[in-house]
């Protein structure tokens, strides 16, 4: 699938804002499998549309998560992706208490963003589709690829 430039209006201004964005949860332990993935992908595409934030791909792997969304250029990276781990990481505890018991926290304090330009959207959006096509990748991870909920 091809990104094409999609180019916003609001009253201050045109758009076209990307990002990239990873986080894993703390200790990078591998808890996002199975029903916790399938609930994770609907949580995050909830806050995309409550926000009016725009999916563009999305990966839950058993210890991180990739995300490409677009968003208003008044929400800083760092917002963005509060907000989702926020959210996420309240409701998934709630329902799953298993990752309350195993962590004190579900998510790492830390992520990553990078900004992601019309030029090189392809490129990020391929790197997110083809995580499970790596190397390094053995059958117990093309195992829980299988399991894991149906893309965006």
């Amino acid at each position: 699938m091809a990104v094409t430039r999609k180019v916003r209006r609001y009253s201050g201004g045109v758009y076209d804002v990307g990002l990239h964005v990873v986080w894993c949860p703390k200790y990078r332990r591998r808890v996002l499998g199975g029903r916790v993935a399938v609930r994770l992908r609907e949580l995050i595409e909830a806050k995309a549309a409550e926000k009016g934030w725009e999916i563009i791909a999305l990966e839950v792997m058993p210890d991180h998560v990739h995300l490409f969304v677009r968003h208003e250029p008044k929400a800083f990276a760092s917002y963005v992706a509060n907000q989702f781990k926020g959210f996420t990481s309240r409701v998934l505890r709630e329902e799953f208490p298993h990752l309350k018991s195993q962590m004190p926290t579900l998510w790492s304090s830390s992520f990553f963003v990078a900004l992601v330009g019309a030029v090189s959207a392809d490129t990020v959006e391929k790197y997110i589709d083809t995580q499970w096509e790596r190397p390094w990748t053995n059958k117990r991870k093309k195992k829980e690829k299988e399991e894991r909920a149906p893309r965006v």
